[in-house]
């Protein structure tokens, strides 16, 4: 049996004003599990990146309770932008995290550049990011935050940016990565067929208040690729169902 990362609890947030009161989060309630890939989805504006501000300690719940397994739990945040800097190379822009929190040593740049070797950039890190593809871009953006060694990846939005088919291949290099990386990731997205074929658990919001409305546990004929799964035949039927979840939220 997987081990329990964290247990979120009843997670309320309410936002105060001179005025009234918005409130934008109620009774979320889930676990997370060691090595387990989990989508959010629901409509905008529902409270997603205000979940992911809490979770992250970016926020400050109103109240409820996130209850970690260890209290030294690192997050990893990658963004919906890679955020490159296009003055630096690859590999300076692969290593700013490290730069940052101090944590520059030979053991970290050894990792850094074993991970570059690893997912195709070996020959790229002193090319600048003008020079990549938008997924070679991704990679490094997420070859930065796992320099840091976080327990939890939290990204968000990672495709949005991509046209159709660099966010199906960069679908593909994203899941690999963490899997073969053994990390565990959390994953907002308005894209459902992304979800579906990624993810072990999507959860799906409703309307605001942001509260739980359903959670679906993707059982696939085979585990593959996303860009496999999708072929699955049940993934259809999870599409269809999840569809319907959010066209009936009230």
């Amino acid at each position: 049996m997987k081990n329990k990362l964290l247990t979120i609890k009843d997670l309320h947030k309410v936002y105060y004003s001179k005025n009234a009161e918005i409130e934008a989060i109620k009774n979320i309630t889930f676990d997370l599990y060691e090595g387990e890939f989990i989508s959010i989805v629901g409509p905008s504006g529902c409270g997603k990146s205000t979940f992911l501000n809490i979770l992250t300690k970016m926020d400050n719940l109103t109240s409820g309770e996130i209850i970690f397994s260890n209290p030294n739990l690192k997050f990893g945040y990658m963004l919906q932008s890679d955020s490159l800097l296009p003055w630096k190379t690859v590999f300076e822009n692969a290593i700013l995290g490290l730069e940052i929190k101090k944590i520059k040593n030979n053991t970290n740049l050894n990792y850094v550049h074993k991970l570059l070797n690893t997912y195709g950039l070996k020959d790229f890190k002193d090319k600048y990011p003008h020079e990549l593809s938008g997924g070679m871009r991704q990679r490094v953006a997420l070859i930065r935050t796992l320099a840091l060694k976080p327990d939890i990846l939290i990204l968000d939005e990672p495709f949005s940016r991509l046209d159709y088919q660099s966010a199906l291949k960069v679908s593909d290099d994203v899941y690999n990565i963490i899997k073969k990386e053994k990390k565990t990731a959390i994953m907002v997205t308005h894209d459902l067929a992304s979800a579906i074929s990624i993810s072990d658990r999507v959860i799906v919001l409703n309307n605001r208040p942001s509260l739980v409305k359903n959670i679906y546990e993707i059982k696939r004929i085979e585990n593959l690729s996303p860009i496999e799964n999708r072929k699955d035949k049940n993934f259809a039927y999870y599409y269809d169902l999840i569809w319907k979840d959010l066209s009936n939220n009230e």
